[in-house]
């Protein structure tokens, strides 16, 4: 009998290469699974199953992956205003550890011998796919023909035309991830250290220019209305605002950063919605939580992003940090109002029911409803007792 192995499969050019080296070089029974993080509708769904089957896969399944995407995982990013180097939304190596945790489950569904995936020897999704595999399935064998035959993309696809595959090649030269939480870009130009990426290379072209103004709801830390709409779930809310955003070209940039495994990335990406429900969430935190709560989860925010980037989603440290940062979010409820333009976005201010930035007790610069100036002759006095001291006793 053939070995059955169930194959991570996109439709694109490195699982396209990976179906049929399996099948047809290695002569295996070919179970392709598609995860949907959000980035997927259904029209393209149906074209990769058909592509699939064409290519000699065995069976086809979509795991749609979605709303346990960000109930698992973006809630998290957001409630921490996660953004790698202050730049990147994790968008791609989140909707990773989601794929690969649903491929995993997938391949002991239904009994296979072995896991494949398209990743190359030199990024980062390798390590993501490998380590999840080996803690959810780890009497399942992986499979990475691209990595193991250390292969360029343009003899990948010199290997496809070989072999009879029609598909758009020019189109391949970028290799393009979308998903609920962004769409990263990469290129020849990412491959350098000062080329930035075509007008043609972005997936979503410029064609808004007005200005226009949005009222963002969020309800303990959940991003769930825009203006008068409340959506009956925040994955709704962040494809209606990423509708409405991507097209003004924001959240458009490269992330430059440190791989898992030592070297140095580059990575285009959009990520509209994202990038402006991070800010507006993150203002309306400064409006309404103490600054030892901002300060706690700043540290615990980055660690828990940097942690999720390297792929150790399943430590049980992240389900710790996870509830810190739910705790946190009770009183991060109001509107924000931010105001859209041509490539860039402004957040002007919120309202909140839980606005710490209450005039009852005073206006900054101006004046105070709580304390007397004798008041704070004598906390300035206290505040810095220590620090005289020891500037006394040292000179």
């Amino acid at each position: 009998m053939k070995k059955k192995v169930v194959l991570a499969y996109s439709g694109g050019l490195d699982t396209s290469f990976c179906c049929i080296y399996l099948t047809q070089d290695l002569g295996m029974e070919v179970h392709s699974v598609i995860v949907n993080t959000g980035g997927f509708s259904n029209e393209e769904l149906m074209t990769v199953e058909k592509r699939a089957y064409e290519m000699g896969v065995t069976s086809h399944h979509v795991v749609d992956e979605t709303i346990n995407f960000y109930d698992t995982c973006i809630r998290y990013l957001i409630y921490g205003n996660v953004l790698k180097n202050n730049t990147y939304p994790l968008s791609v190596s989140a909707e990773r550890v989601s794929q690969a945790t649903a491929i995993a489950n997938y391949a002991k569904e239904i009994g296979a011998e072995y896991v494949a995936h398209g990743s190359t020897g030199a990024g980062n999704d390798q390590v993501r796919f490998d380590m999840i595999f080996n803690i959810l399935v780890p009497e399942v064998k992986i499979l990475t023909p691209i990595r193991d035959l250390k292969l360029s993309r343009e003899a990948e696809i010199q290997y496809l035309k070989d072999h009879g595959v029609v598909m758009n090649f020019e189109k391949n030269k970028y290799s393009i991830n979308k998903g609920i939480w962004g769409t990263s870009v990469g290129g020849k130009e990412t491959l350098t250290s000062h080329q930035g990426l075509p007008e043609d290379a972005w997936p979503t072209q410029v064609t808004k220019t007005e200005t226009k103004q949005l009222t963002l709801t969020f309800e303990k830390g959940e991003f769930i209305g825009i203006d008068d709409v409340k959506y009956a779930h925040p994955t709704q809310a962040i494809q209606a605002l990423q509708a409405i955003a991507q097209p003004y070209g924001i959240g458009r940039d490269i992330h430059v950063g440190d791989t898992i495994i030592g070297i140095k990335g580059r990575v285009g990406f959009e990520a509209a919605a994202p990038i402006i429900i991070i800010k507006a969430h993150h203002t309306l935190e400064k409006h309404v939580l103490t600054k030892w709560q901002l300060s706690w989860k700043d540290q615990l925010s980055t660690f828990y992003g940097n942690w999720l980037h390297e792929g150790q989603f399943h430590d049980p440290i992240m389900r710790n940090i996870e509830a810190f940062l739910t705790d946190t979010q009770v009183n991060v409820s109001g509107k924000v109002f931010v105001e859209l333009n041509p490539y860039r976005f402004t957040v002007i201010g919120i309202e909140s029911d839980h606005d710490l930035m209450s005039n009852k007790f005073g206006t900054y610069g101006e004046m105070n409803n709580s304390w007397s100036g004798e008041d704070v002759k004598g906390f300035s006095k206290i505040f810095g007792n220590q620090v005289m001291i020891y500037h006394k006793v040292n000179g």
